[in-house]
């Protein structure tokens, strides 16, 4: 496919793709082995960036407003992959993605807004396929090392029992970082969408969301404290299972249901063992209980907005980055009671020095390594659109690791 560019990272200007494009020209610059362009509404500020980060002179800056669908499908038509850090979403989203599906573009993005997936992916389905477009959604914290954090587990599964696991249980024991602004303005957007449309909320609750048509297993759904039998030790509600519950359903779906069609998954916050870890799990569970019962008020968003959401262009800083890492256990269990512990870790924060590097490595991927054979057009999750070979991509080069843990 003769393309002017291999990716454009749109959104360059905002805090998060101006990570990205720092990220790829320390990684390829030098190298000139990806043809890459910065895309946004404001020629100045991209060339403003783009001196900031010591980027070549001639490095294309290419100019189009995330509403203007002529520009944007003139800016997809240039290159192989689109890069978007521009959310939420649900509000700024769609002309891009509806070019991308159109023009055979591939796309990745950063979205953990499952209400907006679970409308587009049966609009987009049917032209992504006919022009070979591979759309993927969920390419930074959310939802990559929990999406291919199971698919990780249940590769390990078959090479040492040669069955998959039924039951898995993500669990983070480590996240020292923040989540991103986008995180956050993306939640406030759903939370104002559910008073405009109540019935998103059943989508919301519903583990099999992106998965059109399917009713799976009852699965494991409780925001109070729990005990963990598989991990051994008690747990606490995650903020961003519901969006990543979502896209290991879907991968499964994708992938034709290789882990049974009983396939159970949970994720939730690791508290530790005994009383304190019991003690633990029940302050997070009140403490999650209260923030989405506040977020449910128009004045406690408004207020978030004004004081919380780090202005655009803000974030922490580098050293603050790259301080941050995460963990994330993954227990598995097979139909026949064998076990198996994995591990994914990442070594900078979790929203932004992270994220910026799983976005970059997982649309490379795509140009790189994954032919249109293996993965034709369509809506894709990143494990069923690129697997194993993300897996190792990011093990070489962005600084996560999947592995077994032996002895639990």
């Amino acid at each position: 496919m003769n393309k002017e560019f291999d990716l454009i990272v749109f959104g360059a200007t905002g805090f998060t793709g101006r990570l990205v494009a720092e990220y790829l020209h320390h990684t390829y610059g030098a190298a000139g082995s990806v043809r890459w362009a910065m895309a946004g509404r404001s020629a100045a500020k991209l060339a403003q960036i783009r001196d900031e980060l010591g980027l070549p002179a001639d490095l294309p800056l290419l100019v189009a407003d995330a509403s203007d669908e002529a520009a944007l499908a003139a800016l997809v038509k240039r290159t192989k992959v689109v890069i978007t850090t521009v959310g939420p979403y649900q509000q700024y989203g769609e002309p891009l993605i509806r070019a991308c599906a159109h023009a055979g573009t591939d796309y990745v993005d950063l979205c953990g807004e499952p209400g907006w997936m679970a409308k587009m992916i049966p609009e987009l389905q049917a032209p992504a396929r006919a022009s070979g477009a591979r759309i993927v959604f969920s390419c930074g914290f959310d939802s990559i090392p929990f999406d291919l954090g199971v698919l990780h587990a249940q590769h390990e599964a078959k090479a040492r029992f040669g069955v998959p696991l039924t039951r898995v249980h993500g669990r983070v024991s480590v996240m020292k970082g923040t989540f991103s602004g986008g995180t956050v303005a993306s939640m406030l957007a759903t939370m104002e969408a559910i008073g405009r449309d109540r019935s998103l909320i059943r989508t919301l609750g519903d583990p099999f969301a992106l998965v059109p048509g399917l009713k799976g297993p009852r699965q494991p759904n409780d925001n109070t404290a729990a005990f963990d039998d598989l991990a051994n030790a008690w747990t606490a509600p995650f903020v961003m299972a519901p969006i990543n519950t979502k896209n290991v359903h879907r991968s499964h779906a994708l992938l034709g249901h290789p882990w049974g069609e009983a396939f159970v998954y949970s994720e939730r916050m690791l508290t530790g063992e005994g009383k304190a870890g019991e003690k633990r799990a029940k302050s997070m569970a009140r403490n999650s209980k209260l923030q989405t019962m506040l977020l449910a008020f128009a004045p406690t968003r408004a207020l978030l907005r004004r004081f919380a959401l780090p202005k655009p262009g803000e974030g922490p800083n580098k050293q603050q980055r790259e301080k941050g890492r995460y963990e994330a256990l993954f227990f598995g269990e097979t139909a026949d009671g064998r076990k198996l512990t994995t591990k994914v870790t990442g070594d900078r924060d979790p929203g932004y020095g992270s994220t910026c590097k799983m976005i970059s490595e997982a649309a490379l991927c795509l140009v790189q390594d994954v032919d249109r054979e293996t993965t034709p057009g369509g809506v894709w999750t990143p494990a069923a659109a690129m697997g194993m070979r993300l897996v190792e991509r990011l093990c070489q080069r962005a600084g996560l690791t999947f592995g077994p843990v032996e002895g639990r």
